[in-house]
């Protein structure tokens, strides 16, 4: 409730902040740039003295099969809210197969500490609140780096809110809601040491690769579970196409007017080809017809028709 809280009053907070935002140092997509900077600072200091300490020492004292399983018990519970957006986009196989592993692995894994599910082939789907206004047309909005929370926008900002507020550990016992709480965050933390180190030697701005990098995947997630995929760019496949298709169509117009002017008899078989009516094609044709510049003249009825016997040169 009180993250829930937190979050509510940081909206028009950060509205207010954008009109004070300077215009040469906006991106677009991101008019809260300047703003979003200063938190993300904050969040990075706070994360490199505090966060990171803490999942490195949480790394040392506890052995691996018990990371594993406290990891496995959050995102087993995470499920549930996986499921509830799933069924609140219309997506029953997934919501179905997620349901299936929240079962199987409660039973089967005691309370989720053991993930049977992913090994008998069940995938796991990761959905929030966010997905789902997006799924069904609400914009993201601009940009925004949320206090502790980290990268986000106004529209994944209310999914959290509402993610957090209907998440399952937000029913347990008073005096045992924040040690669960410190723990998950924990946990989280720990996983992601490995992908902090990438970061910290890929980016030259933190900022910049963090922000392009959030808001490409939830372009990805949203794009790879639209009903209609977007339409691909045209990159001239249809001229191309066209082209090729050019010469088996209009066979028998380009025969019916040659521009030397001679008519379909007296023309050599090999001549009425397309490749030799087409020079223009590229397609090899004999040393005749690719030179009629310096071929002789040959005279002209008055119907417009050759009077002269074919060349005897011609290819037969």
């Amino acid at each position: 409730m009180d993250n829930l809280r937190t979050l509510t009053a940081l909206l028009p907070i950060a509205g207010l902040l954008a009109g004070c935002a300077s215009p040469s140092t906006r991106t677009p997509g991101d008019p809260l740039e300047p703003m979003n900077r200063v938190v993300f600072k904050v969040n990075d200091t706070i994360d490199q003295h505090i966060a990171v300490p803490i999942a490195k020492g949480y790394q040392k004292i506890t052995p691996h099969p018990l990371r594993t399983a406290i990891s496995n018990f959050f995102s087993n519970l995470g499920d549930l809210n996986n499921f509830a957006n799933e069924l609140l986009q219309l997506k029953i196989t997934d919501a179905t197969e997620t349901l299936i592993r929240f079962a199987m692995n409660t039973t089967f894994g005691i309370g989720g500490l053991i993930d049977f599910a992913t090994p008998a082939r069940l995938p796991k789907h990761h959905q929030d609140f966010g997905l789902t206004l997006g799924r069904w047309g609400i914009p993201s909005g601009p940009y925004l780096v949320l206090p502790i929370f980290g990268p986000s926008s106004f529209r994944d900002g209310v999914g959290l809110a509402v993610d957090t507020r209907f998440s399952p550990m937000i029913y347990a016992p008073t005096d045992a809601k924040r040690p669960l709480y410190a723990l998950q965050f924990v946990s989280a933390r720990s996983d992601m040491l490995g992908a902090t180190n990438i970061l910290e030697q890929a980016a030259l701005d933190k900022y910049s690769f963090v922000r392009d990098a959030y808001t490409q995947q939830r372009r990805a997630a949203l794009g790879a579970d639209s009903a209609t995929p977007p339409a691909l760019p045209n990159y001239g496949d249809e001229d191309d196409n066209a082209a090729a298709t050019a010469p088996a169509a209009p066979a028998g117009a380009s025969g019916a007017a040659p521009a030397s002017g001679a008519s379909a008899p007296s023309a050599p078989a090999s001549a009425s080809t397309p490749a030799a009516s087409q020079p223009a094609s590229g397609a090899a044709v004999p040393a005749a017809a690719s030179t009629p510049a310096t071929a002789t003249p040959v005279p002209k009825g008055t119907n417009g028709t050759s009077d002269a016997p074919p060349a005897p040169h011609a290819p037969q």
